[in-house]
């Protein structure tokens, strides 16, 4: 693929999280989780700059010692309720204030340590491609299907989310569920619209095994037991 825009990968890593402290740098399969995506992204040969924006001087060391750039600490936008997308849109203007200047943004969460160089190639070719200002990574619900989910009340009845519940599950379509594995955007629309999910963005499926998420201690242990499969 030509290579004629100027891409950067940024990669959010806030330091205050609470269902698994310092869980950016917790260890998974022996290094640091954000390593894993630090070394896929610069593995991937994409990339002008790989910057972590983080708010821990902590996780900024970490960073550096596998090869990532912290130019700055995050300031505001690094709570609980701030968007992701706010965090690497000011990322990207505190480049600019200094010079810096890009076309693209490949945003990678440091939680999702199975997706890989490939991935991140193979999603941005298929961005290219299609010539859209955002395209988001997604996976197939395998072996569970939303479609019989049901919230219960205080009686345990079902209020069922599919209201036929006679349609047999091959009858139904396949559902896909957003991951933060890879988000890519063309820099003036994320400016324009404020959040990958901008005007005209599209999804590009990922193998589901790759696509995992940490958030809690379950994710961890259900990527330690992939991590063996890939």
């Amino acid at each position: 693929m030509k290579k004629d825009k100027r891409v950067v990968a940024i990669i959010p890593a806030r330091g205050g999280s609470k269902r698994i402290p310092k869980k950016n740098i917790i260890d998974f399969n022996g290094k640091p989780l954000i390593a894993w995506t630090i070394e896929a992204a610069k593995k991937s040969g994409l990339f002008e700059k790989i910057i972590v924006s983080t708010d821990s001087e902590e996780i900024a060391e970490v960073a550096r010692e596998y090869g990532a750039e912290v130019p700055f600490l995050r300031d505001t936008a690094a709570d609980d309720h701030s968007p992701v997308s706010e965090a690497t849109l000011r990322t990207i203007l505190q480049l600019e204030e200094t010079g810096e200047t890009y076309d693209e943004v490949v945003q990678l969460f440091a939680v999702c340590p199975l997706r890989d160089d490939v991935d991140i190639v193979n999603s941005y070719t298929y961005f290219r491609e299609k010539e859209v200002p955002f395209v988001l990574s997604c996976y197939k619900y395998v072996w569970m299907n939303p479609w019989w989910a049901v919230t219960l009340n205080e009686k345990n009845e079902p209020n069922w989310i599919l209201k036929d519940t006679r349609k047999r599950s091959q009858d139904l379509p396949d559902l896909f569920s957003p991951t933060g594995a890879i988000w890519i955007a063309n820099i003036e629309a994320l400016k324009r619209d404020k959040t990958f999910y901008g005007k005209d963005h599209i999804f590009w499926e990922m193998d589901w095994k790759k696509a995992v998420d940490v958030d809690n201690y379950e994710d961890l242990e259900l990527a330690t037991a992939l991590k063996t499969l890939l």
